[in-house]
């Protein structure tokens, strides 16, 4: 399970929607169907999102869809993360989506083709209903700086004063380390590393999109 291939959007109706993709389990007649455990997984992926963001059950979803494999090398359409995302937007009343930049902090291709499948949406919605928000991703000494990148996070809103960029505070770090030990495949010892160091357990710089951004 990969926690990092998601698009997070929020609405004021506190709908939450989790998109994690998994490639499924090939049988010996390699025809794709899911295994007992892939869907043992799946239900306790939504079982830990919903216990650990306070998010009723039925409003977390997981999507495994054939054309979104994790990845390197697997390319995502833009326009089917965009048709996705706008069904849900749609069905939900979301007003809000949170998601990566176009580096999509790792440099992961899955992580930006999110991006630009909510770029992809902004651009075909006529009607701005919905607003995105993306994730800033930092260099490399500031992504591991742990929660020294606190102060420098701090300074970068202040150079725009138009209200296009928020710095967020996590005021309880200790629940990032909780919710990747939810999951043992994840926990492993350079994850355990990664949390404790990276300057995204302890703060994160939100900007507005506005436009279309071409890949």
């Amino acid at each position: 399970m990969d926690f990092g291939k998601a698009c997070v959007p929020y609405s004021s109706k506190q709908w939450a929607m989790q998109m994690v993709w998994e490639t499924l389990e090939k049988t010996s007649s390699t025809r794709l169907v899911p295994s007992s455990r892939w869907i043992k997984d799946m239900e306790h992926q939504r079982s830990m999102v919903s216990n650990l963001y306070f998010v009723p059950l039925q409003q977390v979803k997981v999507l495994d869809h054939p054309d979104l494999q994790d990845g390197f090398g697997k390319v995502w359409d833009h326009e089917l993360l965009a048709k996705i995302i706008e069904e849900e937007v749609s069905s939900h009343g979301i007003d809000m989506i949170i998601t990566f930049d176009n580096y999509g902090v790792s440099g992961h291709c899955n992580h930006r083709d999110v991006h630009y499948g909510v770029c992809q949406l902004l651009h075909n919605v006529s009607e701005r209903s919905v607003e995105a928000w993306e994730l800033i991703s930092t260099c490399i000494l500031r992504k591991y700086s742990g929660p020294v990148d606190i102060w420098l996070s701090m300074l970068l809103p202040l150079r725009y004063t138009d209200g296009m960029t928020h710095c967020l505070l996590n005021e309880h770090p200790r629940k990032s380390f909780h919710a990747m030990a939810e999951h043992s495949s994840q926990w492993v010892w350079f994850r355990k590393l990664f949390v404790s160091f990276s300057s995204y357990t302890y703060v994160n710089t939100l900007r507005k999109i506005e436009e279309l951004k071409q890949s």
